[in-house]
């Protein structure tokens, strides 16, 4: 038996007979969370009585609302946090052990949320080879273990590349590289497609599918997107520190309230699926040998398509089209006054401009966003969308074109930028970035102390923005940087509204959370368009929630204005951009088949409730 059992005293031998690859018993982790001084306020149990075995081969995922312990399971995986009770067993290897621990990163390797916390090079090879160059591998060897990872993660053609000029989803294949690079029997990807677009969370979940059936490699994944655990053996569900449920994808997509109760839902294609099945129109039979979104599309275009085209594609252009061209644009006529609402004319910006690495941002955006709209702003990393952002509040301004506020251009010396920026306020990706304060309280009343009105009226416009962000009045004491990711976004929106904005521009406002605290946000920033007035005008990546909220729909690419029209108006036309078709919500991507096969439907619909209510009439 192995040496490295150190419990020995706390557990019995008999129950280490059998190792799987990774052996977890009865973990428990705590920690002393202090306060600002470094003075214990209180004991945390992060993780309470988890045991798990996972065997090597396996791809194993993890899902759970935030805080709900996967990132510390992980660490625990990685030996980058020990237990305080229990043991971790990795390939044999007991993470209590010192001596070890270098050995089990090697054998664990772990993908961050954040690429840009573990790249460290000036060039993609030499970050890639940093971590065999560690573990004390040949140069030989190095560079052969370099040249295998690039090819793997598909990131090759980048090599003599600075990373941080890549994109999101190309600095996430770096990181991958330089985990492959030291030849791991285990990758854990922790949340490691939260922050990247659609395309690039298809790439990277197909690399790690491919390291694992092609490589043996055992890939744990953490993730809140569950449509990407569909094909995982194994699911295990946190909640709380514990685990509260396991067993195969359709096994755990059986029990919908305790998915719910833990922060999740389930997949967009199991949504339709239990609809479906409620109204008749699929079999238990037809259930079982549905996979994939194109399997659910496929059986309903044969069942009940009529003319004989079941098997167009979606998105199938028609031949008298004339869209052969991706760059083809989508501009729907909008009536306007230009003395109202923002209005880019002609913008184009240029990162490092008359430098090596010029980069042109934006090019020639044409845009104007009226009062009380909900727009959302879609595109791939790098597509400019946060560029553009920064340009409706002044952050940023034109290298050519203009900015206009009310028929008033933004660079005039004479503008009142401090009033833009009052009423078009800017809540950044990354929530932390802006809080600050000692207290939540003290953050949201931060803006208006400084618009010139009195203390108590600064501190009852933060109570109303914090109660209007659907925020307890006990947490008005509360320290912003120890609350979960929901609510710091919270509070930043709160700070904010509390200056009273009629625009609030919202860069991935849901980036990063669980589904659960996502649809409430969501649906906090739809009751302040409606209720409030207030005019939204939000970045995402995901285009389930832009067909659920968005009255209108803006999608850039290369820097490029494509798309600008009404939402049932984009979802509903031929002319989208082929690329982008993997992409469009599951209800759309149904009724554009179906009306394709003959069926009568209305493909202008595209909110889930609607198309229910279309496909009830299919039969």
């Amino acid at each position: 038996m192995n040496n490295e059992l150190s419990k020995a005293s706390t557990y019995n031998f008999e129950r280490y007979i059998y190792m799987a690859f990774i052996d977890i018993k009865n973990l428990v982790f705590e920690y002393f969370r202090r306060d600002d001084e470094g003075n214990v306020e209180e004991m945390v149990e992060a993780l309470s009585d988890i045991s798990i075995d996972i065997e090597q081969g396996d791809f194993i995922a993890i899902v759970g609302k935030n805080g709900s312990g996967k990132s510390t399971l992980a660490k625990q995986i990685n030996a980058l946090l020990t237990p305080s009770e229990g043991a971790v067993i990795v390939d044999g290897m007991d993470t209590e052990n010192e001596e070890l621990r270098l050995s089990i990163r090697k054998t664990a390797g772990m993908v961050f949320q954040n690429p840009d916390n573990q790249i460290i090079g000036s060039m993609v090879e030499e970050d890639v080879a940093f971590g065999p160059e560690n573990l004390g591998f040949s140069k030989e060897k190095i560079w052969n273990q370099v040249d295998v990872a690039l090819n793997m993660a598909e990131i090759q053609e980048y090599r003599k590349n600075n990373p941080n000029n890549l994109s999101g989803g190309q600095k996430q294949r770096v990181a991958i590289a330089g985990v492959l690079a030291m030849e791991p029997k285990c990758i854990i990807f922790d949340e490691s497609t939260a922050m990247l677009d659609p395309g690039s969370r298809k790439r990277i979940l197909k690399t790690a599918k491919l390291l694992n059936k092609e490589k043996g490699i055992t890939i744990i994944w953490i993730t809140h997107h569950m449509n990407e655990v569909i094909e995982a053996d194994k699911v295990f569900v946190m909640k709380q520190g514990k685990l509260v449920l396991q067993g195969t994808p359709k096994q755990i997509f059986e029990e919908e309230n305790v998915i719910y109760d833990c922060g999740l839902m389930l997949p967009v294609l199991y949504q339709y699926i239990k609809f479906l099945s409620g109204q008749g129109l699929l079999s238990k039979e037809d259930v079982y040998d549905i996979e994939s979104d194109e399997d659910l599309i496929d059986f309903l275009v044969n069942k009940y398509g009529i003319n004989g085209t079941k098997t167009a594609k979606v998105g199938a252009v028609k031949a008298d089209s004339k869209n052969n061209n991706d760059m083809d644009a989508i501009i729907q006529h909008r009536d306007y006054n230009p003395a109202e609402g923002l209005l880019l004319d002609n913008v184009s910006y240029i990162y490092n401009k008359g430098f090596a690495g010029e980069i042109k941002a934006l090019n020639n955006v044409n845009l104007h966003i009226g009062n009380g709209e909900f727009v959302a702003v879609i595109g791939s990393t790098g597509s400019g969308k946060s560029t553009l952002m920064q340009h409706l509040n002044g952050l940023l301004f034109p290298d050519d074109g203009n900015v206009y506020y009310k028929g008033k251009d933004v660079a005039d010396k004479d503008f009142p930028l401090k009033k833009l920026r009052q009423k078009v306020g800017l809540v950044f990706q990354y929530p932390e970035y802006q809080l600050f304060a000692e207290t939540v309280e003290q953050d949201v009343a931060f803006g208006p102390l400084n618009m010139d009105i009195s203390k108590v009226e600064a501190n009852k416009r933060a109570y109303s923005a914090i109660e209007a962000v659907g925020l307890p009045d006990t947490i008005y004491d509360a320290a912003p940087l120890s609350l979960s990711g929901g609510q710091k976004r919270r509070v930043a929106i709160a700070g904010v509204l509390a200056m009273g904005p009629e625009y609030l521009v919202l860069d991935e406002p849901t980036a990063g959370l669980d589904p659960v605290s996502a649809k409430q946000l969501l649906d906090m920033l739809k009751h302040l368009q409606i209720e409030q007035k207030i005019t939204i005008v939000m970045v995402s990546h995901s285009m389930e929630e832009v067909s659920e909220y968005a009255d209108r729909i803006v999608f850039l690419k290369h820097g490029e204005v494509i798309i600008d029209g009404e939402s049932s108006y984009v979802y509903s036309s031929d002319l989208l951009p082929k690329s982008y078709y993997s992409n469009l919500p599951l209800g759309v991507k149904i009724l554009r088949r179906l009306k394709e096969a003959g069926v009568d439907v209305d493909i202008s619909k595209h909110k889930k409730e609607d198309v229910f209510m279309e496909l009830c009439g299919i039969a």
